[in-house]
């Protein structure tokens, strides 16, 4: 009897994994951000959206998107409250610009640095990357989309790696309740940036 039972449990176990889906992606990036969207604990899809998720759509990866930016710092510049898609205020500085090429052409836009992210363990070398560009409300999220950018040495003006194709979505794109910081007008790339996440598509 206890043979039956151990070759029965082998036998469900070995289903179970041959059942269980593997983690869809590309990149680290890709397959992290699909892994954290399947976690109820992280999530922050409707239950609804989560029961029916298979992963995120993404633009193919692309290197012309990968661009080295020379971060000049605005160390003057003064917390102020960025409107947010809730009542809520984000705390945010400018804290500097950022100047880069794509496709031969010139850009720039403003990075932010977080005043709550300022003191807590792990982001001491965070900053924040809202842009729009000429995807949204078509293959992107209308409202822009963010990137986080880390930096070893925030007192110098320095040259940064921007990986565009980790752009994503705010979760205010997947759920209401949230409250995510509005893209600043400013912020606006007169191109397309086909690459990171594209809009959702809620089932």
């Amino acid at each position: 009897m206890k043979s039956f039972l151990y070759i029965a449990l082998f036998f469900c176990l070995c289903s179970c994994f041959q059942n269980k889906e593997p983690l869809v992606g590309d990149t680290p990036f890709q397959r992290s951000l699909n892994s954290s969207f399947k976690d109820a604990s992280q999530s922050p899809l409707k239950k609804k959206d989560r029961k029916e998720f298979k992963g995120l759509d993404f633009f193919k990866v692309d290197s012309t998107y990968i661009v080295q930016a020379q971060l000049n710092h605005t160390p003057d510049s003064t917390f102020f409250e960025m409107p947010t898609t809730t009542d809520r205020m984000a705390k945010e500085r400018v804290f500097g610009v950022v100047n880069f090429k794509i496709k031969g052409e010139d850009f720039k836009l403003k990075i932010y640095e977080s005043q709550d992210l300022l003191d807590e363990e792990g982001y001491e070398d965070y900053l924040f990357l809202p842009f729009l560009d000429l995807t949204n409300g078509d293959s992107t999220y209308g409202g822009g989309r963010y990137i986080e950018v880390r930096v070893n040495d925030k007192e110098k003006d320095t040259v940064i790696t921007i990986d565009f194709n980790t752009a994503f979505n705010p979760y205010c794109a997947y759920n209401e309740k949230y409250s995510c910081p509005i893209v600043p007008r400013n912020n606006f790339l007169n191109t397309e940036i086909k690459a990171g996440v594209k809009a959702f598509k809620k089932y």
